[in-house]
């Protein structure tokens, strides 16, 4: 048990992110469920129980006071985190192009996606830095790529305007930590099958989830600050 890597993986309680957890749990790491919905959070952890050591933890990027709790519990419960996967986010209703995209749309867009995974990034910070080498995954998206967008019509404005923020932070983050054996990478699972595109999806969630598996357990000379999927590199 002592020897267990510690994972917190935020929106885990369905798709991508319930696929992430499963496949830390795998690999062999005792892992954090975390979950804005008490309910939906447990219910998650109970289906996932026979798959390894996983426990709910009660989280919302919109709240501070959840977010303290949590890395309360955490310090006193592990004294440290290897691994933060920052995988919860949302399609806000009335997101599109940006002749259309009604403006509160595109702000919940940023607020959730980017400023929510900011504030769990800089609240746990302190307890990735007490692991031997902490890994920091954030869940982007190709939409989040600005040259892929000047090559398609996705129509999401504030969706790609967020994962664009969020690869940023994984760039930024990076840099300051470079002198540290902690790596922060950003994952894009591809076009996949949840609740944020009404399952329009041609990959499966565990297809979706592979790639942030693979980053969140890179080795020591895996790379740092980088966006990538399955298929390798993606392009800023």
């Amino acid at each position: 048990m002592a020897n267990k890597k510690i994972a917190l993986v935020t929106g885990g309680n369905k798709g991508i992110g319930f696929e992430i957890v499963r496949g830390l749990l795998q690999a062999g790491c005792r892992v954090y469920l975390g979950a804005r919905e008490a309910a939906k959070g447990q219910q998650a952890a109970a289906e996932l129980a026979a798959e390894g050591d996983v426990l709910f933890l009660e989280m919302d990027l919109a709240d501070q006071v959840t977010l303290d709790a949590a890395l309360a519990h955490l310090q006193r419960e592990e004294g440290h985190l290897d691994i933060l996967v920052n995988n919860a986010g949302i399609n806000a209703a009335g997101d599109g192009s940006p002749s259309t995209a009604a403006l509160r749309s595109v702000e919940q867009a940023l607020h959730t996606n980017f400023l929510g995974t900011l504030a769990v990034t800089q609240t746990f910070l302190p307890l990735v830095k007490q692991a031997a080498a902490g890994r920091i995954v954030n869940v982007s998206s190709p939409l989040g790529s600005l040259t892929l967008s000047g090559q398609n019509d996705w129509g999401l404005l504030g969706y790609s305007a967020s994962k664009a923020a969020l690869n940023m932070l994984t760039r930024q983050l990076a840099y300051e930590l470079r002198d540290t054996a902690i790596k922060v990478n950003s994952a894009a699972p591809g076009y996949t099958a949840t609740d944020l595109n009404g399952f329009a999806g041609t990959d499966t969630p565990a297809q979706g989830a592979a790639e942030a598996i693979r980053l969140a357990l890179l080795p020591a000379d895996g790379p740092t600050g980088t966006t990538s999927s399955s298929a390798g590199p993606l392009p800023w």
